[in-house]
């Protein structure tokens, strides 16, 4: 055992003898930072401003949210990995840092199992396959027939992105060989498939749910396993390919070593934050789908994802520096 994993667990038991001796209703004492992973705007930090503002009423402390964007949502995650284990500083984590990144990145800037204490699951948002009208298909089925007689190319908002991956996925469980046009974000590859310089695109739901409603993108598929409430109408991929799935996902985490006292008030705030009505609303708008976990639920679903996402990334040869 390192030194380093050795204080680590030192002062992670001291903090839950000392947090323990206190009583739990002691925690949190002063202003509790969680760190966004990515820049304002997106659709984690949407959903991470949500949560932080309800779950500091239930806490009664201010939840501050901090974006370290960079790396792919890897240069937050560090950051968390290497705060002291104390409850005070959490990560709104997605897929990218606790499934892809590790499997994708050459080095590894922390481990997504061992760095981390997991708090609760919060939402899937949905991806979606969409075209541009003018292709001349109006399914999934259709799609995977044209790709089979003619080259295609889809867009996505980078290399190694879960939206990437999605496509690589689709193409694996489909037979097809389509291209694929990485973007920096899915601002510049909206832009490109909307006036057609690329036909397809994998893209957030919500970022293209405006484009579908006027039109200007033909939605074929979401990529959850069943159809997205809000778009009832867009049947699921796996409607066709049974067993594809793939979502963006939100949840919590502490460093390793945060006191079992405060994960299981944290894990409380974050249960109750869903279950406000306000919030259902609000996440139903952008349309994701609440999942709030028990923390050993959040451990599953981790290994899970990285179980489904090594063959893909293996097979589809993405690997980053």
């Amino acid at each position: 055992m390192t030194p380093s994993i050795t204080r680590r667990l030192l002062l992670g038991a001291a903090m839950a003898l000392g947090l323990a001796g206190a009583g739990a209703a002691d925690y949190p004492d002063r202003p509790i930072t969680l760190v966004i992973p990515f820049a304002a705007g997106g659709s984690t930090d949407v959903v991470g401003r949500i949560v932080a503002d309800r779950m500091s009423q239930e806490l009664g402390q201010q939840v501050i949210v901090q974006n370290v964007g960079g790396a792919g949502g890897s240069l937050g995650g560090a950051q968390v990995a290497k705060a002291e284990p104390d409850g005070y500083t959490i990560l709104m984590a997605t897929v990218a840092t606790h499934a892809l990144n590790p499997l994708i990145l050459k080095q590894k800037p922390y481990d997504p199992v061992a760095d981390f204490a997991p708090v609760s699951l919060l939402v899937l948002v949905p991806n979606v396959l969409a075209v541009n009208p003018e292709l001349p298909v109006n399914s999934v089925q259709e799609l995977i027939d044209l790709a089979k007689d003619e080259p295609l190319a889809y867009a996505s908002s980078g290399n190694g992105t879960p939206l990437h991956l999605s496509g690589e996925l689709f193409k694996a469980m489909a037979g097809v060989d389509i291209t694929h046009i990485p973007y920096k974000g899915s601002g510049p590859a909206l832009t490109d498939v909307l006036g057609n310089q690329v036909p397809i695109i994998f893209d957030n739901l919500p970022s293209a749910s405006g484009h579908i409603a006027s039109g200007k993108l033909r939605a074929l598929g979401v990529t959850t396993a069943e159809r997205a409430p809000s778009f009832p109408d867009i049947p699921a991929i796996a409607e066709t390919l049974p067993g594809y799935e793939t979502y963006s996902w939100n949840a919590l985490f502490a460093p390793a070593g945060t006191p079992p006292e405060a994960i299981e008030a944290l894990n409380k705030a974050a249960l109750a934050a869903m279950a406000d009505p306000a919030v259902v609303e609000r996440m139903n708008e952008f349309s994701a789908t609440i999942v709030a976990s028990t923390p050993e639920e959040l451990a599953d679903h981790v290994t899970a994802e990285m179980a489904k996402w090594e063959p893909v990334v293996r097979d589809a040869n993405v690997s980053l520096d």
